[in-house]
């Protein structure tokens, strides 16, 4: 008998994160975001991590709490303290938002992690051209 060996699976899943290019206009959204999961614990700490660092260091982070998981307070991500808020506004349903002081707030388009990879494509783009509110 024999057996198929599988590749190894990576130890860190690549982020799934589109941003919309920095102009001097605002965009109602900065970019795209495609979660493997509604679970805020395990999900944020690689968002965060793959964010350029012009961004500087997020402190504060809202999304919507019948969406997500329940999360705690705040959480430790890099040896950095992160307070988590749950917001119930439509306005936000397929939203996250990422503050840090002094730089500024970032508006990201969460792409539901069930999305197919067609339907994903098409929502991230939409959120890279910052254009993702009238997309959803």
């Amino acid at each position: 008998m024999t057996t198929a060996l599988q590749p190894p699976l990576p130890s860190h899943p690549l982020l799934r994160l589109r941003l919309a290019p920095r102009g001097a206009m605002p965009r109602p959204i900065d970019g795209a975001w495609w979660p493997r999961s509604y679970d805020l614990l395990a999900e944020l700490p690689r968002l965060l991590a793959g964010l350029p660092r012009a961004w500087g260091h997020i402190t504060s982070v809202t999304v919507n709490g019948a969406t997500w998981s329940a999360v705690p307070g705040r959480m430790l991500v890099s040896n950095q303290v992160v307070r988590l808020h749950r917001t119930l506004t439509a306005s936000a349903a397929h939203t996250i938002v990422l503050l840090a002081p002094g730089q500024g707030r970032w508006d990201l388009m969460v792409v539901p992690p069930n999305a197919t990879d067609e339907a994903a494509e098409r929502l991230m783009a939409a959120g890279a051209d910052g254009q993702a509110r009238e997309e959803r």
